[in-house]
């Protein structure tokens, strides 16, 4: 018998920030309470948590960034799916919606914002991060 978090492939999150902003998307599907949240996407087989949260924002909003550091790994207290998350830096292009079937928005957000387009709140060393680099 096979454990859940092996059934469902894990997810993998962008922590992209540039200046005082952090990079969120709004996905056309709602994912249980989730609307704004990082560029993330499943982390195919043979591919690191560092090298899909660079691939799935590329795909999404066709901006290059590269990995800085994984900044921890969970599983979602909303989705149940095991959720990897990596701090990145912009290197090239501007963040749009690269993929319409997917997204329908991005947001460059202050830190102050967050609360606004995430009410539950973040993961702990997520907001840590971004109390760091946005203050």
């Amino acid at each position: 018998m096979t454990e859940q978090t092996e059934q469902k492939q894990g997810i993998s999150a962008a922590i992209i920030v540039d200046g005082d902003r952090v990079l969120m998307v709004r996905r056309r599907v709602k994912e249980g309470e989730l609307m704004w949240q990082f560029p993330a996407g499943g982390i195919e087989d043979g591919e690191t948590a560092e090298q899909a949260a660079v691939r799935e924002t590329q795909e999404e909003t066709g901006l290059t960034v590269e990995a800085v550091k994984l900044l921890g790994e969970r599983v979602h207290p909303k989705t149940g799916r095991l959720m990897s998350y990596t701090a990145c830096s912009p290197v090239e292009g501007e963040a749009r919606v690269a993929d319409d079937d997917e997204l329908d928005a991005v947001a460059w957000v202050t830190l102050a914002e967050i609360p606004d387009y995430v009410p539950y709140g973040l993961y702990g060393p997520v907001q840590e991060y971004l109390d760091q680099e946005l203050a």
